[in-house]
């Protein structure tokens, strides 16, 4: 296991009257890349100001590399910071904003035109050294912005929103492009992002943040399939969620459930007369099929909508409740509206994702 490079211990923000940060503990480990998910406002930009060093925390500490560097400034962390907005110098060329931070580190000048060369192989720009930021796409821009920032070894690098400005496929592009970058110089990246499909793609880890409070620390995969709270659930993804109650459990494990006139079954723990909140995946639930796990749960087709990929079906319940479905439009299953259909999925893809008491 690598070791850890920076821990956030306990940070608290306050700005006003509004509680920013709200006690943020995370270790991250060496070479790891790390993405805070969250909706605007949520404190994740806070949070990686504070570690840059450019915010003072009112209350915890960040240590990187071992050593408590919460008092230190910015220029005395080995951690370094790319913008959505690039932050390159309009008046210098590539080479000059590349080269930037040797310069005031007064490296030897053949030194630095290496380094530069380097770093513009690195980022699939080899000749560019000479062209003016005004003559880049916005692509091309955020490379030179990454290779500037990577060109001193930092410890970590801070990423704030940076293909916000680029258009979809070629943010998918970039999305690649560093996540290949992070593998192979090894460095800690901490990545802010309100996409979901970003931290999905890229992340080894996501800490979900909202209202200042880290909601969910874990890999993309714990995050999908084995969402803690109703908020981690419906940020991320399609789900379902709904009431139940839970009336019995089996010798397997899986809890019985009264939801919508019908028995459902879940996995977890309950006690008989329980409310619960479940949220299930809209691809997991599957309607006209073969039964496998014992539903009693029926509903009528009410609608499709097609987009290309994916077809997707609304199933109106008998208590007026709704259930979202989605599966590939291709091959898809695509019931006739109006049609009664049954209604289930495998158990393990429900999850309790809160406890309301007696039902």
């Amino acid at each position: 296991m690598e070791k850890t490079i920076l821990s956030i211990r306990n940070i608290s923000k306050i700005f006003g009257q509004t509680q920013a940060l709200c006690d943020i503990s995370i270790d991250v480990s060496k070479g790891e890349f790390l993405t805070l998910l969250g909706p605007s406002g949520c404190g994740k930009t806070t949070l990686l100001r504070i570690i840059a060093g450019l915010e003072t925390p009112d209350e915890g500490s960040i240590f990187l590399d071992g050593k408590d560097v919460t008092g230190w400034e910015p220029n005395k962390r080995n951690v370094n910071t790319v913008f959505q907005s690039y932050a390159l110098f309009p008046h210098m060329n590539v080479f000059q904003n590349i080269a930037y931070g040797l310069k005031l580190k007064k490296v030897p000048k053949l030194q630095i035109e290496k380094r530069v060369e380097e770093m513009l192989a690195l980022v699939q720009l080899p000749g560019y050294g000479q062209r003016m930021p005004s003559q880049l796409s916005g692509g091309q821009r955020q490379r030179i912005a990454i290779a500037r920032a990577i060109i001193n070894d930092p410890e970590v690098l801070l990423l704030d929103e940076p293909l916000g400005a680029l258009d979809l496929q070629l943010r998918r592009q970039m999305q690649t492009e560093l996540k290949r970058l992070q593998k192979h110089l090894g460095i800690t990246f901490i990545y802010i992002t309100h996409d979901q499909e970003e931290a999905l793609n890229m992340s080894d880890r996501i800490g979900i943040m909202n209202e200042g409070k880290l909601i969910q620390l874990g890999t993309p995969d714990e995050i999908y399939e084995h969402p803690q709270t109703r908020f981690a659930a419906q940020f991320i993804g399609q789900t379902n969620i709904f009431d139940a109650v839970v009336t019995g459990q089996e010798e397997d494990g899986r809890l019985v459930l009264s939801f919508a006139g019908g028995i459902i079954k879940a996995q977890g723990s309950g006690q008989t007369g329980e409310k619960v909140t479940l949220s299930v995946r809209t691809e997991r639930i599957r309607f006209g099929e073969e039964n496998k796990y014992g539903f009693t749960l029926s509903g009528r087709v009410k609608s499709h909508s097609y987009t290309g990929g994916l077809l997707r079906t609304i199933l109106l319940l008998s208590d007026g409740q709704e259930l979202t479905v989605t599966g590939m439009g291709g091959g898809y299953s695509r019931a006739p509206i109006g049609t009664q259909v049954q209604i289930h999925w495998n158990p393990g893809c429900a999850v309790i994702v809160e406890r309301g008491g007696a039902g």
